[in-house]
């Protein structure tokens, strides 16, 4: 089961919709070992394609080393599909190499609805789970977040 706080659920749908009729992506970190999503980061579609998203290598590695730096790992790797369910493609299976991530997808394809799914993606093999959102995470107050857009995102919109 994932476990997400609002506010969390709130910044990964808000930047599905923002970033419409693109697919958006982003990774909600947390504490290496921890299976809490607590640190929000918002990332840039290269593909810039309503039907494929790419992290952009330059931003994930930057954000790999911060993670690293932080003792965190990637706990949710997120996008949206902007015309489908939100059920992971042949694409998106094949490209899920964190055994231990949950694999949120959003469907902006109704406007004003909300198809937020998770699933464990291991070896090809898909399982949705369950989600709970919260108001907030136990032992925490309110998740950091990034901004909900990075500088160089802004600069090539």
């Amino acid at each position: 089961m994932l476990e997400i706080d609002q506010a969390t659920y709130d910044a990964i749908v808000a930047h599905a919709r923002r970033d419409h009729p693109d697919e958006a992506c982003g990774v909600v970190a947390g504490p290496a070992g921890s299976d809490r999503p607590e640190r929000f980061v918002a990332m840039l579609n290269a593909a810039r394609s309503p039907t494929f998203y790419e992290f952009d290598s330059h931003d994930l590695l930057a954000l790999y080393r911060q993670m690293d730096d932080r003792d965190e790992e990637p706990v949710v790797i997120y996008h949206s599909h902007t015309a489908t369910e939100a059920y992971p493609s042949r694409t998106d299976i094949s490209l899920a190499m964190e055994p231990g991530a949950h694999y949120v997808l959003v469907s902006t394809r109704e406007p004003g609805t909300v198809e937020f799914r998770s699933y464990r993606i291991v070896d090809g093999e898909v399982t949705e789970e369950e989600v709970s959102v919260v108001p907030v995470l136990k032992d925490r107050e309110s998740p950091p977040h990034e901004p909900a857009t990075t500088d160089r995102e802004a600069s090539q919109r």
